[in-house]
């Protein structure tokens, strides 16, 4: 019994030498065994199908291949002993040599966008290979998917590969926290679809179509993504269309979730939803509040039917013109007055690009009230709490009457070639030039030559 026992031991310490071989050198550790070192007496060589799955997933690749900066390494399979030191050294490595080729590369280039992709891989492998301890690893990386393991196990959720629930108490499940893909660990290697998030950073743009339909025959009778068959009858599967894409899909990528259309916001002022494929349905809600819609260009005929619109665009016009009060002021800066539009960054940068999620607000309400309220609080500020601002105000050179003028006002006009601020009246009234303007001409008709010329 003891002969034998330790025979055992014998071949697992010369089966784990011959797997960490196998992975530095990428050939059958079995057959260049027996090449190099030939049959050993007293030893029986380990038998492959003992532990098949240590060399699933495992892909041999040509030497004239071109380097791929590491990323056609199976990181994900659990290291085995004293070989994690040199597979962390390696992707180390190939993160390094990333690093190089970015710095190489143009600026703004296809090529540099896809490296700096890679190195965001490299390095999220990087940190699951040195979380060996746990049985499922916290972090996977797949399709552009960035997998976290969940810890939750008394929410019910439902697996979005195979629509089954997943049970939290005895199953593993993952989220992405990209997208919010959530699926089963046994479901993770059966994912087709790349994460929604990578197509929101790189094309961030609707389809402003409504729901355009391409037919059934030209998706061959399958289902959009997965390519399962499916039919208008119901067998073997149902066809179920997306009003987003306008496409048909079987009824596990198509929950006949709801969704309000942007296409059918701009062209109708429509806001009821419409049944989307679960894809349509987070890249939608990934979507929501980038401001992405330039309406005046898409559809300028909208402002002549919704009111609600050409309030909203005078109110961001007018915080605008305020802006380069809060900017040189020191009061302001220390109340951070422009923290109140954090939400929706793009109101202080431009005035002409909406979200989704504005139009929403404006049709329910709620974006006139809020807006409403922060103009009220900016002009407040300039106008009567702080003493800088109002210096900065401007007096009716027309009438030479009345309060001090902001180009916020609702009753003052400003000229465009030189800001000035004078009432609506006066200045629609006046049949002369803007007398600023005129003072302008002569001082630049009066200064000597000398000056001009430097």
């Amino acid at each position: 019994m003891i002969k034998g026992h330790q025979r055992d031991v014998v071949n697992e310490m010369e089966y784990d030498e011959r797997l960490a071989l196998f992975r530095q050198t990428r050939l059958n550790p079995f057959d260049r065994g027996e090449e190099e070192d030939g049959p050993q007496e007293g030893k029986t060589p380990p038998r492959q199908e003992a532990r098949p799955e240590l060399f699933s997933g495992i892909r041999t690749h040509s030497s004239d291949r071109t380097m791929d900066l590491g990323l056609a390494e199976d990181h994900f399979s659990r290291p085995m002993g004293s070989f994690v030191a040199s597979d962390i050294e390696q992707l180390k490595l190939a993160i390094e040599e990333c690093k190089k080729l970015i710095l190489e590369l143009p600026e703004h280039s296809e090529r540099q966008k896809d490296t700096v992709v890679k190195l965001i891989h490299l390095r999220l492998k990087l940190q699951e290979l040195k979380d060996p301890e746990e049985d499922e690893p916290n972090l996977r990386i797949l399709l552009e998917h960035r997998f976290s393991k969940e810890k939750s196990k008394s929410v019910k959720q439902t697996c979005d590969k195979c629509s089954t629930i997943i049970w939290g108490l005895i199953q593993t499940w993952y989220t992405c926290t990209g997208c919010y893909y959530r699926c089963h660990s046994k479901c993770m290697n059966l994912i087709t679809k790349p994460c929604v998030r990578s197509k929101v950073s790189h094309q961030s743009e609707y389809e402003l179509s409504i729901c355009p339909e391409i037919g059934l025959d030209r998706q061959d009778y399958r289902c959009a993504e997965c390519r399962t068959p499916i039919s208008l009858r119901g067998v073997p599967s149902e066809a179920r269309q997306c009003d987003y894409t306008g496409q048909y899909y079987c009824s596990t990528c198509h929950w006949n979730d709801t969704a309000i259309i942007p296409a059918r916001v701009i062209h109708n002022w429509e806001f009821e939803p419409r049944k989307v494929c679960r894809s349509s349905l987070r890249y939608l809600a990934l979507m929501m509040s980038r401001p992405v819609l330039k309406l005046k260009e898409i559809n300028p005929l909208l402002f002549n039917f919704v009111e609600e619109l050409v309030e909203i665009r005078k109110l961001r016009q007018d915080i605008l013109l305020m802006k380069p009060y809060f900017i040189t002021c020191k009061e302001a800066m220390e109340a951070r007055l422009l923290l109140q539009l954090q939400d929706r960054q793009h109101f202080v940068e431009n005035d002409d690009m909406y979200s989704l999620q504005d139009l929403i607000d404006i049709s329910s309400g709620r974006l006139s009230c809020s807006l409403t309220e922060i103009h009220t609080t900016f002009a407040k500020h300039i106008k009567l709490d702080c003493e800088r601002c109002q210096a900065k105000g401007f007096v009716c050179e027309l009438c030479k009457e009345g309060d001090i003028l902001f180009p916020f006002d609702s009753h003052t006009s400003v000229c465009h070639d030189c800001s000035a601020v004078f009432h609506r009246d006066c200045y629609y009234d006046n049949s002369t030039t803007c007398p600023r303007c005129t003072r302008m001409t002569e001082r630049k008709q009066d200064e000597p030559s000398d000056v001009k010329n430097a």
